[in-house]
């Protein structure tokens, strides 16, 4: 999964790119895309912002989680203007900027799938071996440090190779070399297919034991924390997936240019799916989390007795 903003523009990677032209993707891009994100980021902002100062009256494991993964989220959220403005005027931002953006947009999601993966794990735990003292390990209480400082030094190592392009009076943010645009590509494909590996096996052992379980009192957590990493997986594999076509070197297609317009139209579908996430981790947090409705119930009592 890696930042391919330039493909749909660039014209002359190749021989059967000069031949394909995509004015209409592009306009479609150029109107669909800025609007979206506007979108987003004013449910995003708000959202998480909630979130955040709900969190700070409650103290748990889960919600230590929860607060660092809305933390990921308004990260990424910061950069969707920039990307927003990007598909209306080319990026304006400098190379600082495009390498602060990028920063941004992996970081976001590095931290938002070793969140979800610690999230999960912890409830784990607590549902298949509810007996053990694990909760007590010193490494639990600085693991949300850990995923930061690895989230942050991959999203460097992306960052740092991107750099502006200049081609046919337009500027691009993208990486220098087409060596760093695939070895991103599969890097992240597989950090994506190994966190949810991880995820699968836990929530297949948490089902087999809450379905043999007398009650489900305690086990209410668990369907917050797996509706959230459905919801992300839903949003994130499509994009991965198409990613992962438009990274490969040799297109065996018949109709070369056929077949691309159609990946950049399936590529807009997935990037919007994929990017609304950051928004609707809120929305969820509101439904089924028992203890955010209780407290937003409290908040909104004495807002309307005032």
């Amino acid at each position: 999964m890696t930042e391919e903003y330039t493909d749909i523009y660039n014209y002359t990677d190749d021989y059967e790119d000069q031949l394909c032209r995509k004015e209409e993707v592009v306009k479609v891009g150029s109107i669909l895309i800025p609007l979206f994100f506007t979108v987003v980021v004013v449910l995003s902002c708000i959202g998480n912002i909630l979130v955040l100062v709900f969190l700070a009256l409650f103290k748990s494991l889960t919600n230590v989680f929860i607060l660092n993964l809305a933390l990921s989220d308004l990260l990424f959220t910061f950069g969707l203007p920039f990307w927003a403005s990007y598909y209306i005027w080319g990026w304006t931002f400098g190379e600082i900027g495009c390498k602060a953006v990028k920063f941004l947009f992996y970081v976001g999601f590095y931290s938002s799938v070793l969140f979800l993966t610690l999230m999960t794990v912890q409830r784990y735990m607590a549902v298949v071996h509810p007996l053990s003292d694990w909760e007590r390990c010193r490494g639990l209480s600085v693991s949300p440090f850990i995923v930061w400082i690895l989230s942050g030094t991959a999203a460097l190592l992306g960052s740092l190779h991107s750099k502006v392009m200049i081609e046919s009076d337009s500027q691009y943010c993208e990486y220098g070399s087409v060596e760093w645009k695939s070895g991103i590509a599969y890097f992240q494909n597989a950090f994506f297919f190994i966190a949810f590996v991880i995820m699968g096996y836990c929530y297949g052992r948490m089902l087999q034991t809450i379905t043999k379980s007398r009650t489900n009192k305690r086990h209410k957590t668990v369907r917050l924390i797996f509706c959230i990493a459905l919801v992300f997986f839903i949003g994130w594999a499509p994009y991965n997936i198409i990613m992962f076509l438009k990274s490969l070197t040799i297109h065996p297609f018949t109709d070369y240019c056929n077949v691309s317009i159609h990946l950049d139209y399936a590529f807009y579908t997935c990037r919007l799916l994929a990017f609304s996430h950051c928004s609707l981790n809120p929305v969820l947090y509101a439904l089924i989390g028992e203890k955010f409705q209780k407290h937003l119930q409290t908040i909104l009592k004495k807002m309307c007795s005032k």
